[in-house]
């Protein structure tokens, strides 16, 4: 893939997906597209989303972007912890909210429409193991 030096065309529509909170891969797909031009506002917002991305998939590929335009960055490291803060509280509020015999999917639709953030977040953290990972927070909770 050859690197352009100038900004794309769409370049805010790229940027406003970037940091699109509610959805891990529209950010992943923007970084992508973006990796292709070593301009300064493209490195800046990939040197952002290294350091604030809750995604660690979206955090690796600006990494490696920025490290292909020679940028001094360093290694994302995967969170163990809380992703979002306050999300082990939201998953409770959530539960709670729910009738004694919710199933599930209760739990899940209903935490992917309150807090999209939180749910996109965990599922680009978690990848295909999202829904066993989810079914063992509902369990806990």
């Amino acid at each position: 893939m050859k690197i352009q030096t100038e900004l794309p065309e769409n370049y805010l529509d790229l940027k406003k997906a970037a940091n699109y909170t509610s959805s891990w891969r529209e950010r992943l797909a923007a970084v992508q597209t973006l990796s292709s031009y070593k301009h300064e506002k493209v490195i800046d917002l990939l040197h952002n989303r290294v350091k604030a991305d809750t995604v660690f998939a979206v955090q690796q590929a600006a990494f490696e972007a920025l490290t292909k335009f020679g940028e001094d960055v360093t290694q994302p490291v995967r969170r163990k912890f809380e992703l979002i803060k306050g999300a082990e509280k939201v998953f409770i509020r959530v539960k709670k909210s729910l009738p004694a015999d919710h199933t599930l999917s209760d739990f899940a639709d209903k935490l992917k429409r309150t807090r999209l953030d939180v749910y996109d977040a965990y599922e680009g953290d978690q990848g295909e193991s999202f829904l066993s990972w989810l079914e063992a927070k509902w369990q806990t909770v």
